[in-house]
């Protein structure tokens, strides 16, 4: 009976999407992108006078009855805005280039909300050689103008944007974001049953109940992996690389080149080969291996940062949705590590950069408590970029394979995907969109 009723909500959110984007996309859209700025600004201005008051610390102690809060005005401007942009798919910059060849470099980016972040990114990639060629796509979980103001700098490449649209922002006061009535996290579930919370059954392995903030990474993931190459109108029948990185990344100035001549060696000397990753997260050595790649057992703790795949490496992965969907772990690239040994007709193979051509610059945030300094980063990143240039845009490159191949299992599973609902919605994408 709970399954039927979790299915029936996850299929009620999307209907209620439909309905919102319906609604706002039928008023009109000769001036869409003004009415968008408008109403929004329109509605933050007035948000304090109708929200302050009505909203609810989440994952309290509820009394016994809890009236359901209404969605405010400004929520719903959010999700019309959404389902219009992932119905238009408007790419920018086509006029501009008009010559990129079709199956060229896709590069998509996950971003949430640190701005600072997602500029250095941008000043990477408007550096590196053939950036003209790809296709950018920005993935977003979070509705911002100053977001949307620092992608709409990007004008050396097409570019897309997209919108996960379950997000907590979309659906602030019920679920998949901080519902009142979802059980406290560290509530021992005899007293959570006591109490009646929502999701009283279903704490994970550890005995937790859900937190919507870490939930939301991995069901943005892997919604994300699924629109862009079966919902993105362009990419229909691409059939070149898609590389996934996140924004607050770093990219080399020869990234493009050196990712076209390792798709290249893959075709030629590896062709199981699954993945294409641009570097792990060790720096040293650089002029020893600025044209070497490695193929090794793909790990979720060295190979997670710019990561190619073709599309049968994601027809193979989408095939594993029902165990990355139920998997007790938060993490997406935790998640992926399981499968490779559970599901997947193999442990995954992936072909490395030896000398990194991504960078990490996000040294905090959700996992790490050090206060973020973008700025130091950069300077940091560069000077490894600088000091190594002569050693960039290498003209072979040499394969090696070091170690025997065995596929590598998950030591632990972090837990924080115990709630029936995470698991049924995530199952969900391929159905509702």
């Amino acid at each position: 009976m709970r399954f039927r009723i979790y299915k029936r909500k996850v299929f009620i959110l999307a209907l209620v999407v439909l309905a919102c984007g319906f609604a706002f996309w039928s008023s009109g859209r000769q001036k869409k992108s003004e009415l968008f700025s408008k109403e929004v600004d329109n509605v933050r201005s007035n948000r304090v006078h109708s929200t302050s008051g009505n909203r609810r610390v989440f994952n309290e102690t509820q009394p016994e009855k809890v009236q359901k809060p209404e969605v405010d005005n400004m929520t719903l401007v959010y999700r019309g805005i959404v389902y219009q942009l992932n119905f238009d798919q408007t790419i920018r910059n086509v006029e501009k280039f008009k010559m990129r060849r079709k199956d060229d470099l896709v590069v998509v980016v996950q971003v949430h909300n640190r701005p600072e972040y997602l500029k250095l990114l941008i000043d990477s990639l408007r550096k590196a050689k053939g950036i003209e060629n790809i296709l950018l796509v920005f993935s977003h979980d979070y509705w911002s103008p100053e977001i949307n103001q620092v992608v709409a700098t990007v004008d050396f490449c097409q570019v897309l944007q997209i919108f996960f649209p379950f997000s907590i922002q979309l659906y602030p006061q019920e679920f998949p974001g901080n519902d009142p009535k979802d059980c406290p996290r560290d509530i021992p579930k005899k007293d959570a049953l006591k109490l009646g919370c929502i999701n009283a059954e279903y704490p994970d392995s550890f005995g937790h109940y859900r937190e919507a903030k870490f939930s939301q990474t991995k069901h943005h993931w892997w919604w994300k992996l699924h629109f862009v190459w079966e919902r993105v109108k362009a990419l229909k029948d691409h059939n070149g690389l898609v590389l996934l990185i996140e924004e607050d990344h770093f990219l080399s100035p020869d990234f493009y080149h050196l990712l076209q001549m390792m798709y290249t060696l893959k075709r030629e000397q590896c062709p199981d080969c699954d993945i294409l990753s641009l570097g792990g997260y060790a720096h040293s050595g650089f002029s020893s291996k600025a044209s070497k790649v490695e193929v090794k057992a793909w790990k979720s703790t060295e190979h997670n940062m710019g990561m190619a795949m073709t599309r049968e490496t994601y027809q193979q992965l989408i095939q594993c949705t029902d165990t990355f969907c139920t998997y007790d772990d938060y993490n997406w690239d935790w998640s992926l590590q399981h499968l490779t040994v559970t599901c997947l007709p193999r442990f995954w193979k992936v072909m490395v950069s030896e000398a990194p051509r991504i960078f990490h610059a996000g040294d905090c945030g959700m996992h790490h408590k050090k206060a973020c300094m973008p700025s130091t980063q950069k300077a940091k990143i560069e000077s490894i970029l600088q000091s190594n240039s002569n050693l960039l845009f290498p003209k072979t490159l040499l394969i090696n394979t070091k170690q025997p191949l065995v596929g590598v299992s998950p030591h632990v599973k972090n837990g924080g995907w115990g709630d029936i609902r995470d698991h049924e919605l995530c199952k969900s994408y391929r159905r509702l969109q």
